[in-house]
């Protein structure tokens, strides 16, 4: 009870802080200010929003706003000003189960999919709103009902995707390894400011487990865009997706693999940073790239503009903003590096050249190393912010519980771009086990930078078997003279492993990365 109190009182003192901004006895000159409202959604259950809009007479297109997962709608005060500012009705909502609205939380379920329906009723009925201009956008969850809605209401003309999912089995399951902190903060931001069904509560409990996977992974299904892609092709909503390169809750290759398959009108942002933090200072009503690509997507689509522009744009995590007119055009070739023999002098193998055999390097399966993805939102967060990947010293890889492997250093810069991928061919493994696979730029000295990193797992058969594993998709530069390094090791706090105190792991030859290039 008192964490409860403790994150109410944290998160309205930084609502009331932005309230202060965007009160309506400041709201921008032409419009009409905030007004509270409570809109009725499927079944009766009482939903808390707020509208603000253009004080000019006449019809005008609209956008709604569910706020995130653990937050209201007071969340996009001050982006809506914003919005009503550049001529659009916006209502902004707190989706079932969340701080005042009724109901319990359905986690983008078919009940939030009918609430959302309710609220276009709702606002075509009791605001100047052409029908024919809708929006629907948000952060996180408020990003995951507005995508999963434009499957289900064609009255949603524009989408926009702000660090939102598509595959929630993937969130929850890629490379079949669970996703422990993530999930788990989510979980805990339910039982402190919502109010969980028993589906919520069951499943989640299944999937800290480690039980039912397959109706985890069922009721995941419901709940992801990817699962009604047909639809949403059919409805052709003009779709944005903006996401963060090392988003630890909805790791970016789901949305690459979902951008491929949309027919509709669509573009695609990559930047750096974990979940919601590159728009965190435009919901606190600062300049922002993310809000500032919204608005254009939304008057390209809604408000008679036009746009020119390549539909990928990608700011890499250390070099300056690009863009294509398509994901493949970015890389023009694919590097392999086959493991090699790990020398005795160092405890370090080769990374590069042909594929090898006749080696093999044994892993705890057990031991963490210094080699991590981080902390969930804090790490790459941080990174995004102060512009340095987060590093390790390699010395300090324990040799005896990873395996290490470093590439020559190239003469001139790697333009590492797109999905990278590794093999590996493992021994002697049990049933179930993990390994967890790092890429690294390591200078001269010894410091190495995190440049992706992604777990794998499996959960059936012993003995002999290759695993294959795709990084999340990055945008880097290596630079002249650095090593682009390998570690795999077996544990990473940011994952349920599946392995068993006192087993081992064994990497054989055969075993590879293939990096694209541009």
């Amino acid at each position: 009870m008192a964490l409860r109190r403790l994150f109410t009182m944290f998160t309205v003192a930084v609502l009331v802080a932005v309230t202060l901004t965007t009160s309506p006895a400041r709201a921008a000159a032409g419009t009409t200010g905030f007004k509270a409202v409570e809109i009725t959604g499927d079944g009766g259950v009482a939903l808390k929003a707020n509208v603000i809009a253009p004080a000019a007479s006449g019809r005008h297109p609209a956008v709604i706003l569910p706020s995130s997962w653990g937050l209201n709608d007071l969340e996009y005060l001050a982006q809506a000003k914003i919005l009503a500012g550049r001529g659009y009705v916006v209502v902004s909502y707190t989706p079932r189960g969340w701080w005042l609205s009724g109901g319990q939380i359905d986690t983008a379920g078919p009940k939030d999919m009918a609430d959302l329906s309710k609220v276009v009723d709702w606002t075509i009925a009791n605001t100047a709103t052409d029908p024919a201009r809708i929006g629907a956008a948000g952060i996180s969850y408020g990003a995951g009902i507005s995508l999963l809605g434009s499957a289900f209401d064609s009255r949603i003309r524009v989408v926009g995707v702000l660090s939102g999912w598509t595959d929630l089995v993937y969130s929850l399951y890629a490379d079949q390894t669970r996703h422990r902190q993530s999930a788990g903060l989510l979980e805990l931001a339910a039982q402190i400011v919502g109010k969980p069904s028993a589906e919520l509560t069951g499943n989640m409990a299944d999937f800290n487990s480690g039980t039912d996977v397959a109706g985890v992974m069922a009721w995941a299904k419901v709940r992801s865009a990817a699962t009604y892609l047909d639809r949403i092709n059919a409805n052709n909503p003009a779709v944005l997706i903006a996401n963060g390169w090392g988003d630890t809750f909805f790791p970016p290759n789901q949305l690459v693999d979902f951008y491929g398959k949309l027919t509709t009108p669509k573009r695609l942002e990559l930047r750096p940073g974990d979940h919601a933090i590159a728009e965190l200072t435009g919901v606190l009503g600062l300049p922002n790239e993310v809000w500032t690509s919204l608005y254009s997507w939304l008057d390209t689509h809604l408000a008679g503009g036009t746009t020119s522009a390549n539909p990928i744009y990608l700011k890499p995590l250390n070099a300056s903003a690009e863009s294509y007119p398509a994901w493949s055009a970015q890389s023009s070739s694919t590097t392999r590096y086959g493991l090699g023999r790990i020398r005795a002098l160092d405890g370090t193998g080769l990374l590069g050249g042909s594929v090898s055999s006749g080696w093999t390097k044994t892993l705890p399966a057990d031991r963490d190393t210094v080699a991590s993805g981080g902390v969930v939102l804090i790490t790459n967060g941080a990174a995004a912010i102060t512009g340095e990947q987060p590093k390790i010293w390699l010395p300090f890889v324990d040799r005896g519980r990873a395996g290490v492997w470093a590439a020559e250093r190239p003469s001139s810069v790697q333009r590492i771009r797109g999905i990278p991928k590794a093999h590996l061919e493992l021994t002697g493994t049990e049933p179930t086990g993990t390994v967890v696979a790092y890429l690294y730029d390591l200078d001269a000295i010894g410091n190495a930078k995190l440049i992706t990193h992604a777990p794998v797992s499996w959960l059936s058969g012993s003995g002999s078997r290759g695993v294959d594993l795709k990084f999340p998709a990055t945008a880097y530069d290596l630079p002249a003279g650095h090593s682009l390094t390998l570690v795999v090791d077996t544990v990473d706090p940011l994952y349920y492993d599946e392995n068993a105190s006192g087993d081992s792991i064994t990497i054989t030859g055969g075993s590879y990365v293939d990096v694209p290039l541009r």
